[in-house]
């Protein structure tokens, strides 16, 4: 069933005209959408329509909205982060210059709005509200992300916040749009979307996980990568509210100095994470965020059949096995 919605957005995605000219506006946008990716947030909102209806056909549309919006948000997070690659090709921004990235990235903003216009009468100030709202959490997300760059002092909950808004949000939204768009009722809109952002969160922290120790092969990217940049993680930020002086003061040696040596930076925050138990804990965390998201999931009320692709697609995101 996954594969056969999959296919459905593949196809609509791939006609979707976003415009033609001037080409160097489009362009971007036709590249940056072709580069393909696990197209997560508009299969959530057709799994989540699929808990209430069968027709999924006046879904499509709006659920492709959610992928637009997050690629909007990808070619400007290139753009503020610098990125040469995204999906292993160039970044827009480096294919084409930062204007182009910032004026293509507008309109797809702009085009990820047209698409949920058609959504019936009764139900449109509703999801444009809390389209608004979450597309202004994802900006707010990625400000703090940027802001916790240079502060000295960032507390476990602002960056959970942090995660919440930046990457979570946006996966409650497209889960609860399918709700909404399927005339769930209220409670179940709200259980499903709360559903889709503790998977959110459990997918982020998971992240920050295997970015200290994930398989190089298997990761998609460098190993260490958040260690050697000094990236604020629950992980660090767990390991500095925890260490003792002399953990510190390894900490100390490494994060916010000259990278001389990035393995034996790596080698070092990690071994400091070990005495620690970081990674444990970071387990403990995921697990909780994914055990309440199935709380919410037995809530909604429909028959556990219906509810069981969702709960399939969770445990794949998270690689659990039950």
């Amino acid at each position: 069933m996954q594969t056969d919605l999959s296919t459905l957005l593949n196809q609509a995605l791939s006609q979707l005209d976003y415009g033609q000219q001037p080409a160097a506006l489009y362009d971007p946008i036709r590249y940056i959408m072709g580069l393909g990716g696990k197209r997560l947030r508009p299969l959530l909102t057709l799994l989540g329509g699929q808990l209430f209806t069968d027709e999924l056909a006046p879904l499509v549309k709006p659920a492709l909205a959610t992928e637009v919006f997050h690629n909007f948000t990808l070619v400007h997070d290139d753009l503020m982060d610098q990125a040469p690659l995204r999906r292993g090709q160039p970044t827009v921004h480096e294919k084409w210059n930062a204007s182009t990235a910032i004026l293509s990235g507008d309109v797809m903003l702009v085009r990820a709005y047209e698409l949920l216009f058609d959504v019936p009468a009764a139900v449109l100030p509703q999801v444009l509200r809390r389209f608004s709202q979450t597309a202004a959490e994802v900006c707010e997300g990625q400000q703090w992300d940027m802001n916790f760059e240079t502060e000295t002092t960032v507390t476990i909950p602002q960056y959970l916040d942090m995660i919440r808004l930046k990457t979570a949000v946006l996966l409650g939204f497209a889960l609860e749009l399918g709700a909404v768009l399927a005339s769930a009722s209220a409670d179940d809109a709200e259980h499903l979307r709360q559903f889709g952002t503790d998977i959110g969160l459990a997918f982020q922290l998971r992240d920050d996980l295997l970015d200290v120790y994930g398989d190089a092969a298997t990761f998609g990217k460098r190993v260490g990568g958040d260690i050697i940049s000094d990236k604020k993680t629950f992980l660090l930020l767990t390991a500095q509210a925890q260490a003792n002086a002399a953990q510190q003061a390894a900490l100390a040696q490494h994060i916010g100095q000259p990278v001389a040596d990035a393995e034996a930076k790596v080698a070092a925050v990690r071994g400091v994470y070990d005495e620690l138990t970081i990674r444990p804990q970071t387990e403990a965390l995921i697990n909780q965020y994914f055990e309440d998201a199935l709380l919410h999931l037995a809530r909604i009320d429909v028959p556990a059949e219906r509810k069981e692709p969702l709960r399939r697609l969770a445990l794949q995101l998270l690689e659990r096995e039950s």
